[in-house]
Formats: structure tokens, C-alpha cells, sequence
């Protein structure tokens, strides 16, 4: 596992807007609505997460499906399609926020997107029973809310062998103390990179092989 000791600056660019990083849609602004619960990644935390992806997948984004839960503005999934991702399904249930990915998918004319208006957990429930698979996975959920616990077991079952699951939340997954008895919700998981960015904490997650059957009401 390795870790940053220096941490992400915050960034200062306005909050209103963010904009795509790397490849065919460079610097393409992405507006922000304001709505709550919605907290986009911001630029400079989202070049680092890439690098490390970049990193992490030498065999590149071309042939890569990625799931982008909890959608948002859309700047982790837009970046991903940027980059050559071969699909990038998004999956935003707040209807003035989807919209926006819409018109965005639209003007960018970006038929690798696919866009789901609907609840996160229930589409990857829903995908981990029909066995459908991705080989990275963007999860940016609202903070305060118990999510990741819910979500982490079922994405357990989304991932390809090596997939790579990136996660923001509101405090580090990280478990320091060895004999600290790991959270439910994180066995089956190793956090291969992390760090902080303001109040933020950023990881990759890979899969261990210690994976959970599904609950029975995702069966």
C-alpha cells in the first residue's frame, strides 16, 4: 500500500465550475448546480486520482467500461470518457443534475455515455445480480448518509479481477492500528492509494479476496 504524506492542496478554483483535465475534451468546462449533497472533485484532487490510474492501468483507458455512481457534475465520468474509456455508464438521481449530464453528453456528442436517471445502490444491486462487471468504478457519494457501508460490499461484486475502485468520503479507510478489527464494510477491499484534501480523504480500493455474498435483498 502506498500513501501521499504531503497532502492535495484545496484548491481555489471557483466552486461553481470545474473543467475536464486530460485528453479529447481538454479544459472543457463543467458547470456546477448547486443542490445539496453535490460536491464535485475538485481539478487538482482529480489529476491526482488519474495519475494514479494512469499508473495503475498500463494497458490504458481504450478498452476500459468504467461506472460513475453518484454522477454529480458529471467531471469523474466526463474525465474517464475523455481519456478513451471505451463506455462510461453515469448514474445521477437528482433530475436537474442529470439534465445537465445530458446537455453535456450532447454537446460533447459522447456516445460511449450512457446515463441512468436512478438510485445508485439499486443500479448496483441490480448489476452485481445480473454478474455485469467494470473495470473502474467512480464512487463520490453524499457525505453523512451511511452509504459506503451499503455500497462498498455490493461494488465488491461489480469489479473485474483487477478493477479499481476510487472513493471519496469524510474520513480515511484506512486502518492504522493492525489490531483494529476491520469494518464490515471494508473486508474484502485493500486501499492501494490515499490521500487528503481538506476535509476530503481519496482512495483507490482493490479487490482482496475476501469478498461477501450479496445480502439477501440484493440476491
Amino acid at each position: 500500500m502506498k500513501t501521499n504524506n504531503k497532502k492535495t492542496p484545496v484548491p481555489s478554483r471557483p466552486s461553481h465550475q470545474v473543467r475536464i483535465i486530460a485528453g479529447r475534451w481538454k479544459r472543457t468546462p463543467l458547470n456546477v448546480i448547486v443542490a445539496d449533497g453535490l460536491r464535485p472533485t475538485p481539478d487538482r484532487v482529480r489529476e491526482t486520482v488519474f495519475n494514479w490510474l494512469n499508473f495503475l492501468l498500463p494497458g490504458g483507458w481504450q478498452d476500459l467500461r468504467c461506472l460513475d455512481l453518484f454522477a454529480g457534475s458529471g467531471a469523474l465520468g466526463f474525465e474517464a470518457a475523455s481519456r478513451g474509456a471505451a463506455q462510461v455508464t453515469m448514474v445521477e438521481s437528482h433530475t436537474p443534475a442529470f439534465k445537465q449530464l445530458e446537455q453535456v453528453k450532447q454537446k460533447l456528442a459522447a456516445d460511449e455515455l450512457v446515463l441512468l436517471r436512478a438510485d445508485a445502490l439499486t443500479v448496483a444491486a441490480g448489476m452485481a445480480v445480473r454478474q455485469q462487471t467494470m473495470d473502474v468504478i467512480f464512487l463520490d457519494p453524499p457525505f453523512g448518509l451511511g452509504i459506503l457501508q451499503k455500497i462498498l460490499p455490493i461494488c465488491a461484486h461489480l469489479l473485474t479481477q483487477n478493477g479499481l475502485l476510487y472513493v471519496e468520503a469524510e474520513h480515511s479507510l484506512l486502518i492504522d492500528d493492525k489490531l483494529q478489527e476491520v469494518p464490515d464494510y471494508l473486508l474484502g477491499w485493500n486501499v492501494i492509494r490515499a490521500d487528503q484534501a481538506g476535509a476530503v480523504y481519496f482512495h483507490i480500493l482493490q479487490r482482496s479476496n475476501l469478498v461477501r455474498d450479496l445480502p439477501e435483498n440484493q440476491a
